[in-house]
């Protein structure tokens, strides 16, 4: 979806006080499944503040989102996503040394 639609979205919904929970919470793309599954959409977290105690997530428009599949109620900066990224970093750094 263009970054101008979704925040024109965002705003309409903000003003009318309609806007979702979800999207507050950085999810640009929600899809419910059966029980408690969903397809969610959300922009990874800033490298430079994935180790610190308030991280946050990149802008949508940079094109680095997670695509995810599990519970609705999931936290786009919740433990369990800051430490999965957490790893990932960890991993690609240990992958970059290794190639040196």
């Amino acid at each position: 979806m263009n970054k101008r639609i979704l925040l024109t979205l965002l705003l309409i919904g903000s003003v009318s006080g309609l806007a979702p929970l979800w999207a507050a919470q950085g999810i640009i793309y929600k899809a419910s499944g059966p029980g408690n599954y969903c397809h969610l959409k959300f922009p990874a977290i800033r490298e430079n503040t994935l180790f610190s105690s308030r991280p946050v997530l990149k802008d949508a428009s940079d094109g680095d989102i997670v695509d995810f599949y599990g519970p609705c109620e999931y936290d786009p900066l919740g433990q369990q996503e800051v430490m999965r990224q957490r790893a990932d970093v960890v991993r690609e750094r240990n992958r970059l040394e290794d190639n040196q």
